[in-house]
């Protein structure tokens, strides 16, 4: 049983981020679980583009004040392990473009649009023809699928499972693969992040299942919005530890206004916020936590 955060290092975390990985390590310690680390560096091309991130990234969780357990777990290094797991669930190829997918599939739900099944019943010849002019992705079979997630805050959701992508076409693995059998492998249990990707957590938590894993419980929390209400991102200026820095304002600062943002008391560190938080843990429920996040920049 564990916690984990889990970023991607295409960038530097945004207070967005930031605020997400005080939530997952929050909860992890307030439940008294290991709380993991890991790098989701799958694309390398992106990751290749921002040299250095990851570590940077692990730096500011250590300036917040946050501390993990074990080694820093990264993704680039188990691509064996990702493409065993795969090879063990009823798959089938694909050879639609994303420009066929989403002239294809009905509107999307929210954070992903289902695929249809295009290729699911293929013969064997129109397979052969189709891999002279494009590498196939891989698909597991779902059926259609019904499964249903527990949300802290969402409560019971149920969604469809599509036949989603396990293996890409450049043969590197999926993130809905890989984070689902890190978690597994790791012992997660407890799933804490935005709430951009609640939609796709029936899906996941059913691959979970197929795989031999349980499927752990989440804790979807709101996201970081500038003042039009869209999705907080470094071009909307200072947003970044090293950013607000150059402009002056400290950690300390920056935590404040994270823990201010999601109606706690005021206190100096993580470590001070979890002991306040483990005699009131009634605050863990507060509802500006899944609410959206306007740090007011």
């Amino acid at each position: 049983m564990a916690g984990r955060f889990a970023p991607s290092p295409t960038a530097e975390l945004h207070l967005g981020n930031l605020r997400t990985a005080l939530l997952a390590w929050v909860y992890a310690r307030a439940a008294g679980l290991p709380f993991y680390v890991r790098i989701e560096d799958l694309d390398q091309y992106r990751i290749a583009a921002a040299p250095g991130i990851a570590q940077t990234q692990l730096a500011d969780l250590a300036a917040l004040g946050l501390d993990w357990d074990g080694a820093v777990r990264k993704q680039s290094e188990h691509f064996d392990v990702y493409r065993a797991a795969a090879a063990t669930l009823p798959t089938y190829e694909c050879f639609c473009t994303r420009r066929e997918i989403a002239e294809a599939a009905q509107a999307p739900h929210g954070s992903y649009r289902p695929y249809p099944g295009t290729c699911a019943n293929l013969s064997a010849a129109e397979r052969d023809a189709k891999r002279r002019t494009r590498p196939p992705a891989i698909r597991v079979r779902a059926e259609r699928a019904e499964f249903t997630v527990h949300d802290r805050f969402a409560g019971a959701v149920t969604r469809v499972v599509d036949d989603f992508v396990l293996i890409r076409n450049d043969r590197v693995p999926a993130y809905n693969l890989a984070a689902v059998v890190d978690d597994g492998l790791q012992g997660v249990t407890q799933v804490t992040r935005g709430a951009d990707l609640l939609d796709s957590a029936p899906r996941q938590a059913w691959l979970a299942t197929q795989l031999g894993f349980p499927a752990p419980d989440y804790i979807h929390v709101g996201l970081a919005v500038n003042e039009s209400g869209e999705r907080l991102a470094k071009r909307d200026g200072a947003v970044t530890l090293r950013a607000l820095s150059a402009a002056g304002i400290g950690v300390a600062a920056v935590y404040q206004l994270l823990t201010n943002s999601l109606g706690w008391p005021e206190t100096a560190s993580p470590q001070e916020l979890l002991a306040l938080l483990r005699r009131r843990p009634e605050l863990l429920d507060s509802p500006s936590i899944p609410a959206p996040f306007n740090p007011h920049l």
